[in-house]
């Protein structure tokens, strides 16, 4: 066990070495300029999310599909991600995990797009797309439409589902006394309750869910900045010019290079956001779209409330606790937020918890749609008959796996999801950057000859 525990983790530490990191980073910079900057259209994203869009064909709402995409990406990686990366790269690596996001922007973009262009209906009547359908559509790849789906079945249960648990029972008995095993069969039934009721049922939940979490943790992070506010501006210089200057840090900081800086906060914003990694585009083409570009602002917007927002704001909170409060120490990763946040009287632990709690559950939702889409894509047969007796067998099996999740300890499951997620990434960007002309010829036909604007103004 110790051999195949090692295997994975060099394994993992070299899939999301600088190789993937290059790749990433150079894929959403490169779609940034051949999209002609689609992060300029952020607010008629925003405005798209919460309109309906009147005759267009689909299964649930625009804002319900941003959700759902939403409730898989926003989760620990917000919290105790952006904290790792400050305690290993320094405050610097804020910024670059910022600057992930702006451009990560277009990569989501040309994701949702894609998957709405190539989606299709099954005789169920339902919408069904994705990267696997991008590559084989788009670019007859289908041998690599089918190892994208096999990564993404696998990685639904490691990082999606038994790890999410894991943490959420861990914390529940830190924190509560609750046995792992209750908290285990806790979540397992509810989880069940929503994840039986499929996509519709998921995103009805998540469109409640995530908006509400996701204010109240970012509630908690302005207190805190009010509470330092003595020590924020500080905070974004130090976190500016430390980015570029490792001596600037000073104090504690110091052995924080500027390329220890950029891995950390990169790979960080990466991760936080899945931007490339291929998830989001499978319930973005379930949305009730009248166009690919329609939806593709939508997808866009998700990045922008997960890294611009939700990841910056965690990062100035911990940099600025750590200039108010010298006794903290940020070495420690996953109890710098837990420290910061405890600088709250009364409530500060509680919103933390109840933060990760929720952030944790969202995601295992979030997760669950991905995971049976890519098993229903791997069925034969599934979609021409419109009974996917394959991802009614996989719902039971990623409800079992939420429960033993929670009593077992997953140091291996770590590293093989990080694995799946890194090896799902790689067919997903080959379909991003070979059909760049066509993502490139929807959005002008779209977006930049104001189609879309004469579209909206009918609405």
């Amino acid at each position: 066990m110790d051999a195949i525990v090692d295997f994975f983790s060099l394994l993992s530490s070299w899939l999301w070495g600088w190789p993937m990191i290059v790749l990433l980073l150079g894929t959403h910079v490169f779609l940034t300029f051949r999209l002609r900057v689609p992060q300029r259209k952020l607010l008629t994203g925003i405005r798209l999310s919460v309109q309906r869009d009147r005759g267009a064909t689909g299964d649930v709402s625009q804002f319900g599909a941003l959700a759902t995409a939403l409730a898989a990406t926003i989760g620990t990686g917000n919290i105790v991600g952006v904290a790792t990366a400050v305690a290993l790269g320094g405050p610097g690596a804020v910024l670059w995990c910022w600057l992930t996001g702006i451009f990560g922007m277009s990569t989501k973009y040309a994701e949702g797009l894609l998957a709405v262009k190539y989606r299709v209906k099954g005789s169920d009547g339902r919408m069904y797309g994705g990267p696997m359908y991008a590559l084989e559509r788009g670019l007859g790849m289908r041998w690599m439409a089918l190892l994208f789906a096999v990564f993404t079945a696998l990685a639904s249960f490691g990082i999606g589902c038994t790890v999410q648990a894991n943490s959420i029972a861990l914390l529940a008995n830190e924190t509560f006394g609750v046995p792992e095993w209750a908290v285990g069969l806790f979540v397992s039934v509810l989880a069940a309750a929503v994840i039986i009721g499929g996509v519709k049922a998921i995103a009805r939940v998540c469109t409640v869910l995530v908006p509400f979490m996701a204010v109240l943790y970012v509630v908690g992070c302005i207190v805190i900045l009010c509470m330092n506010s003595a020590f924020v501006w500080p905070a974004i210089e130090l976190i500016v010019s430390s980015a570029f200057n490792p001596s600037a840090a000073g104090g504690g900081f110091v052995g924080a290079t500027v390329m220890m800086a950029a891995r950390y906060g990169i790979a960080r914003g990466l991760f936080s956001n899945e931007s490339g990694m291929g998830s989001a585009p499978i319930v973005a083409a379930a949305a009730q779209t009248r166009n690919p570009v329609r939806q593709a602002l939508v997808s866009s917007t998700g990045t922008f409330w997960d890294t611009v927002i939700i990841c910056a704001l965690t990062g100035l909170v911990l940099v600025s606790s750590i200039l108010a409060y010298p006794d903290i120490t940020y070495a420690d990763g996953a109890a710098l937020t837990k420290v910061a946040f405890g600088k709250i009287p009364y409530v500060g632990a509680p919103l933390l918890t109840f933060g990760i709690l929720t952030f944790a559950f969202s995601t295992i939702l979030g997760w669950s749609y991905y995971g049976e889409s890519a098993v229903g894509y791997l069925e034969e047969g599934g979609e021409k008959s419109g009974v996917r007796h394959g991802s009614r067998f996989y719902r039971v099996l990623y409800i079992v796996a939420l429960f033993f999740g929670s009593i077992i300890n997953l140091d291996i499951i770590w590293n093989i999801a990080d694995c799946m997620n890194a090896l799902m990434a790689v067919p997903n960007l080959v379909a991003l950057l070979l059909l760049s002309g066509v993502a490139a010829r929807e959005t002008k036909k779209y977006l930049w000859a104001n189609r879309l604007d004469d579209e909206m103004e009918e609405q």
